[in-house]
């Protein structure tokens, strides 16, 4: 019985997350007055590619590619800065010594305690004066400087064993190339979950890009897609195949880098 209750609720988890999943799918192949349907179906009758077509119609106002392509660039490079800030703020309040770590290391996770949207003003003001305002610039630098990933980092580091610095001490190597030559390639795991979850948060980004983006084709997808919802109307089959186009890129990295990211959560976690 307790077999046949664990496999039940896993099936039923499995469900919660999938169904959306399909519904979003299904609902992109069907035509526009079957997703006006009331009550829904399920199967698209007949089955349609006018959600896809209108997405990507020649001479559409809303360039969706360009948008796909903007979002590409902008996680891309956000994820690349949160890498080199969290690894090398993490080794230091690791491995080195130094007045105030703990003090320093403390602000830092309380930082993860403030709400984000608190911060979309100053964040704003701070743009506009650099001159970053419509530009991907300002979807990528702000949040570089990671918490979590300071946070997420500075925990796996410590578990790896100082018996392999030690030695690479003894060869005479320095605190720069123990960290480039040692400790990172030791860290494929926990960089590879960091990458993954700092790609995800700026590509699912919505709310920071609709204040900070004006022109249509500098939009991100997210943003974008938010322009394919009228006032009055509500063209389902387009919207969902908007998602689909969103969604794929998250569950390729995803099914990439599965087996980096369950090792890298399962180890961060060993040493405090």
């Amino acid at each position: 019985m307790r077999r046949i209750l664990f496999y039940a609720v896993v099936v039923l988890l499995t469900a919660v997350f999938i169904v959306p999943l399909l519904w979003m799918v299904i609902t992109s192949f069907k035509a526009y007055s079957s997703a006006q349907q009331s009550p829904p179906t399920w199967l698209p009758d007949p089955v349609s590619t006018y959600g896809y077509e209108q997405l990507f119609q020649p001479g559409s106002q809303n360039p969706v590619l360009r948008w796909f392509l903007n979002s590409m660039l902008a996680a891309t490079l956000h994820a690349a800065l949160v890498l080199v800030t969290a690894s090398t703020a993490a080794y230091a309040l690791a491995r080195m010594r130094f007045r105030g770590r703990g003090m320093m290391f403390a602000l830092i996770v309380a930082t993860l305690f403030v709400p984000p949207a608190t911060l979309i003003i100053p964040n704003f003001l701070v743009a506009d004066t650099i001159g970053w305002l419509d530009t991907l610039t300002a979807v990528v630098v702000p949040g570089a400087a990671s918490a979590f990933g300071v946070f997420f980092l500075r925990q796996f580091f410590l578990s790896l064993p100082r018996e392999l610095e030690e030695a690479a001490v003894l060869d005479g190597a320095n605190q720069w190339q123990i960290f480039l030559r040692v400790v990172l390639p030791l860290s494929k795991p926990a960089l590879a979950t960091l990458t993954v979850l700092s790609f995800l948060s700026n590509w699912n980004d919505f709310l920071w890009p609709v204040y900070v983006l004006f022109s249509a084709d500098r939009l991100t997808l997210p943003a974008g897609l938010g322009l394919l919802q009228g006032a009055y109307i509500a063209d389902y089959p387009v919207i969902m195949a908007g998602a689909v186009l969103a969604s794929v890129p998250a569950l390729l990295l995803f099914v990439l880098a599965q087996r980096y990211v369950i090792e890298g959560v399962s180890r961060s976690g060993l040493k405090g």
